[in-house]
């Protein structure tokens, strides 16, 4: 929503209407109230959020009457335990947020030029690309200038996604699914995922052959957790095999404890392909000969949509699509 397009009653029989010249707003906004509505998004509380900018409740109370008072626009319901954003509110949150962002990244940049570096960037991947095309990226950007800061995060496309928007990340190496689809972001996509089922070393099943489904059916199996996107399709390949999923499970995502479950089981794990390639490669499983007929969604480089990059965000994604390029075009 463009702020510009707000017509909103707030009294009986009144028709206020913001001025549309972009001017208008940008005269009359201020930093503070800008950092007021993003505390109070947080805090859902004008006490809290005062406390956090360090100023008192009726001055925090001032800044966001007078802010309504330009928007002509309710931004918070008021509510017995705290504050709600209105939709209004939710849409001036998410801008703020951008602008107060960008400010910080301004300031950042200034003092790593000062300082004779080209900067930082925040990169979050989800585990898949994290584990074989993150790693080059760096390395790569490392080489050319050694003094920009780089901060990595493994985790889910939801969670990397919600830092996005907090600005708490540059760039995002992940999936986008239906829920998504009304953020303003900019998808790149880089390639798919395939999985593959583990043993440990020595699994009486790495000596069978080539196997089928029906020959692991009864196994004891880690598997994702129920309601993710690969379990389904974990369980839709045996359905469509004409077999029952396994029932004998244990669900996890994490990676520590399915490989350390694995050494001390005959169980079988699920794991993306480049997950389970890298850690056969240190000797910790060995990928079964079983043909899985199913594969995770492709993933993708993500960013803001519209945001201009910073040199160090724009060299970290040069890195990112070369990194790819050697990676998966193979």
């Amino acid at each position: 929503m463009d702020l510009s397009d707000i017509h909103i009653d707030i009294s009986a029989g009144a028709q206020p209407m913001l001025d549309t010249n972009p001017w208008y707003v940008r005269t009359r906004l201020k930093t503070r109230q800008l950092l007021l509505v993003v505390a109070l998004a947080e805090e859902a509380n004008i006490h809290r959020a005062a406390a956090a900018l360090n100023i008192t409740q009726p001055a925090a109370s001032k800044l966001l009457r007078e802010l309504e008072e330009t928007l002509q626009a309710p931004l918070f319901e008021r509510m017995p335990r705290g504050m709600r954003p209105t939709l209004y509110g939710e849409a001036l949150i998410r801008h703020a947020r951008m602008v107060l962002g960008s400010l910080d990244q301004a300031q950042e940049e200034l003092a790593a030029l000062k300082a004779g570096r080209l900067g930082q960037v925040a990169v979050g991947a989800i585990t898949s690309p994290g584990v074989r095309l993150l790693p080059a990226a760096v390395a790569a950007v490392k080489r050319m200038h050694a003094n920009i800061r780089i901060m990595v995060d493994i985790d889910t496309s939801n969670v990397l996604l919600e830092r996005l928007a907090q600005d708490k990340l540059d760039v995002v190496i992940g999936r986008l699914f239906p829920e998504h689809e009304k953020l303003p972001l900019h998808y790149e996509p880089l390639a798919g995922e395939p999985v593959h089922a583990v043993v440990r070393r020595g699994h009486p099943l790495l000596t069978a052959g080539q196997l089928g489904l029906s020959d692991v059916q009864q196994g004891a199996w880690i598997v994702p957790p129920s309601g993710s996107v690969l379990r389904h399709r974990f369980a839709l390949m045996f359905q469509r095999a004409s077999l029952a999923p396994p029932t004998n499970v244990v669900e996890t995502s994490a990676l520590l404890f399915i490989t350390r479950a694995l050494e001390q089981s005959d169980m079988i794990a699920v794991l993306a392909e480049d997950v389970a390639r890298y850690y056969a490669a240190h000797g910790m499983v060995e990928i079964l000969p079983l043909a899985m007929d199913c594969k995770m969604d492709d993933f993708g480089l993500i960013t803001p949509a519209g945001k201009i990059l910073s040199p160090a965000v724009a060299l970290m994604v040069d890195a990112l699509r070369e990194a790819s390029r050697e990676a998966y075009s193979r």
